[in-house]
């Protein structure tokens, strides 16, 4: 697999996606999803111009984060749930948090974090069971509430799309999602900003690009799946 023709094929249908929508390619930033990868294919993608990379389990972030990848410049994200048993071992090892969608989880970030953690709040648009995020019902009483922890900086919204071959579908959950963070956005809450949107992955990212996403998560397109 060659990780720098994947990358440059990926900026490539990303600049296409943005045109057909009249945005900035420099907008959207790639997030390389590495848990299913080894540290050299991690490493690859660095070496390619990637800066962001993704990671859902903690072991996998601090094994990375211990491996030759220490010496490089990257932006680490935590796109997996969070068990809030498990905020101490990640909170001061990552720059984005892509996946709060419980008080209990922001209790333990107050706690546990040496400084104002970066956050995407996770949605549940498609309502599927198998997915995790709060309802858009719940969304502003949750961000609202949100405000009595000063660790936590609401950046964005994050959601994940049904896996399916619809993809009216996959765009009506992007524009939802994008609503959504508008909504918030006027709101103009100081501890929540919410001027991003991570959605989009392998799959469907250049829908999600030409709905608003400022973040995709790419792994299989990118660095493939070795485990």
């Amino acid at each position: 697999m060659n990780v720098s023709e994947n990358f440059k094929k990926i900026r490539t249908n990303i600049t296409l996606a943005c045109e057909k929508v009249g945005r900035d390619p420099s907008e959207v930033t790639v997030i390389a999803v590495t848990k299913y990868v080894s540290v050299e294919r991690a490493f690859a993608a660095v070496e390619s111009g990637v800066k962001h990379l993704g990671e859902n389990r903690p072991e996998g972030l601090l094994a990375k984060q211990k491996s030759k990848l220490s010496s490089q410049d990257i932006c680490w994200h935590f796109i997996g749930t969070l068990q809030s048993r498990k905020v101490k071992d990640v909170v001061n090892h990552i720059d984005m948090l892509h996946s709060l969608d419980r008080l209990s989880v922001a209790k333990e970030i107050e706690k546990r974090s040496e400084s104002v953690i970066n956050c995407f709040v996770q949605v549940n648009v498609s309502g599927e069971e198998s997915k995790h995020g709060i309802t858009e019902a719940d969304l502003d009483s949750f961000i609202e509430q949100l405000s009595q922890y000063k660790k936590i900086r609401v950046i964005g919204l994050m959601t994940m799309a049904p896996h399916t071959e619809n993809k009216t579908l996959i765009r009506t959950v992007f524009k939802r999602l994008k609503n959504c963070q508008l909504r918030i956005q006027e709101k103009a809450y100081p501890h929540a900003p919410c001027n991003e949107l991570s959605m989009g992955m392998s799959n469907d990212y250049e829908i999600a690009i030409e709905e608003g996403a400022t973040f995709v998560r790419i792994g299989t397109a990118l660095v493939g799946h070795e485990e």
